[in-house]
């Protein structure tokens, strides 16, 4: 049977109106590019590779270079987080999946509240080299890349988890290098990094406890 034309327009826009994508689609999909973006945000505050940058901003004058380096850590980090969630994703069930981003997100809680120390800068810091892979070497396996991961894994949505979690870690380096050390003691981090971990502890508390069964 034919439809009518009302009924013709009515399937066509059902096929390209946003949000409608099958398979999750947009409407599904957004939130996690912006559960990211916020959870990398305040994960990425005050912690290390933030505060290295706003160091090595006010030694080199704010160095454009600096910049894009910070850029291309945050984005690099982001997208191995991402795949390790993906590549698990592919082989755990459901409960395992929820048990496992609990597990990211009380590991990430804890990272943002143990006391690292950064240890002063010291030369060479004008090699951008060793700067991307002091970066690097920071941010794997901290707070924001444990979101990152946890997201791709719960959402199902690597691609758009990445790029969040990419765009929010690199504005808070983006500040870092803007404000140079007068960050450390103008902005209270500490404060908000304990905020940050006991919600996500929480948090993963109470996915992992739903997960097991115990609560619902």
């Amino acid at each position: 049977m034919i439809p009518g034309n009302g009924q013709a327009v009515r399937i066509a826009y059902d096929r390209v109106r946003p949000g409608t994508v099958r398979g999750g689609g947009l409407t599904q999909a957004m939130p996690s590019f912006f559960l990211a973006l916020l959870a990398a945000a305040l994960a990425s505050f005050g912690g290390r590779d933030q505060r290295l940058v706003a160091r090595l901003s006010g030694r080199l004058g704010g160095s454009g270079v600096l910049l894009a380096l910070a850029w291309i850590a945050a984005c690099g980090t982001a997208v191995l987080a991402a795949l390790a969630g993906a590549g698990v994703t592919q082989i755990l069930p459901p409960a395992a999946k929820h048990m496992l981003a609990a597990f990211a997100l009380l590991l990430g809680g804890l990272e943002l509240a143990w006391p690292w120390r950064l240890r002063k800068v010291e030369e060479p810091t004008r090699s951008a080299v060793a700067i991307l892979i002091v970066l690097g070497s920071l941010q794997i396996g901290d707070g924001a890349r444990f979101l990152i991961l946890a997201i791709a894994v719960v959402t199902g949505d690597p691609v758009l988890a990445a790029a969040g979690g990419a765009l929010g870690s690199g504005a808070v380096l983006t500040m870092g290098w803007a404000m140079g050390p007068d960050m450390e003691r103008t902005l209270p981090l500490k404060p908000i990094r304990y905020a940050v971990a006991a919600v996500l502890v929480v948090a993963g508390v109470v996915i992992g406890l739903s997960a097991r069964g115990i609560i619902s």
